[in-house]
């Protein structure tokens, strides 16, 4: 577990008094737990000192599809194509009645041409259950045989946990990122600025943003928040996975959370008041690119 760093005067934190809130409906998030956690998504982020029930569950899970699994074919065999069961069932059941009666494919016959006629139908009942065998129970035999630990997002998991992923080393920066982000997604949340939440945060998140800004909006409601200070910050995971790092981070920060209406009165929040919040966030960095929001978790 890794403290962010943090420097917060005194008489700042004396200016207005911190009252603690389970749960600001309206601030980024609306203090529900929403994202991905790449392929750790469907596991829970290890507690820290400052969250020690840990994380919520995510409300809207990335749909996955229970049947798929790449590693199991069911045996259909034959059964699977009847058709082909048919032709090729009859096609070998009347070359062996044949055999069994002395008439074979090409009728009866005497002496040498009946003994080269029985070759030929031997060779050929042969070089099509060779062919039968390849083309279909070998394949099946070969898929059977494949991992079967593809599951969430097409990532190998063993467990609940990718076995591709690997533990990943965080520098200072990255820790200076995180609260960067932390309070350029507030003030992009206050102003409405969807474009700018597309630059700090994933596809799925910033239309996750996108919905909570529209239905404020529906409603003739403004929620704006303001003073964002990270109050104490700790790392509960970092990983590498093909194609993306990922870093957990409980966030315990303060803020003036206000919704107001059309006309400017105030109708949820206090402007003098600060609340505190934790929550555990998730960035993702892709390859060449910056650390961008990719989960928002509630405390337990």
């Amino acid at each position: 577990m890794t403290a962010l760093p943090l420097a917060v005067p005194a008489a700042a934190m004396m200016a207005a008094p911190i009252v603690i809130a389970a749960t600001a409906e309206a601030r980024p998030g609306g203090g529900s737990s929403f994202g991905s956690r790449g392929s750790r998504s469907f596991s829970p982020p290890p507690s820290v000192s400052i969250a020690p029930r840990g994380a919520t569950p995510f409300n809207r899970p990335a749909p996955m599809n229970p049947g798929f699994n790449p590693g199991y074919r069911p045996y259909g065999g034959f059964g699977s194509r009847p058709l082909l069961h048919g032709f090729v069932g009859g096609l070998l059941g009347a070359g062996l009645f044949g055999l069994l009666s002395g008439h074979g494919f090409f009728g009866g016959g005497f002496g040498l041409l009946s003994l080269l006629g029985t070759i030929i139908q031997l060779t050929l009942l042969f070089l099509i259950a060779r062919w039968v065998f390849r083309r279909f129970f070998a394949r099946q035999m070969a898929g059977a045989s494949m991992p079967r630990g593809m599951a969430f997002g097409g990532n190998p998991v063993a467990g609940g946990a990718t076995a591709s992923s690997a533990p990943l080393s965080l520098q200072p920066q990255d820790f200076r990122s995180f609260e960067s982000l932390l309070t350029q997604i507030q003030s992009a949340w206050s102003r409405g600025d969807t474009g700018a939440l597309r630059q700090f945060t994933t596809p799925e998140m910033a239309a996750n943003f996108n919905a909570q800004l529209s239905d404020l909006a529906r409603r003739g409601l403004r929620n704006q928040v303001s003073d964002v200070r990270l109050e104490k910050g700790e790392l509960s995971e970092a990983w590498s996975e093909p194609g993306a790092q990922y870093a957990t981070v409980a966030m315990r920060y303060s803020l003036v959370d206000v919704t107001t209406d059309a006309g400017g009165r105030i109708v949820d929040g206090n402007p003098s008041v600060r609340d505190l919040v934790t929550e555990y966030w998730t960035f993702q960095r892709r390859p060449g690119g910056a650390w961008v929001l990719s989960a928002i978790q509630q405390a337990g």
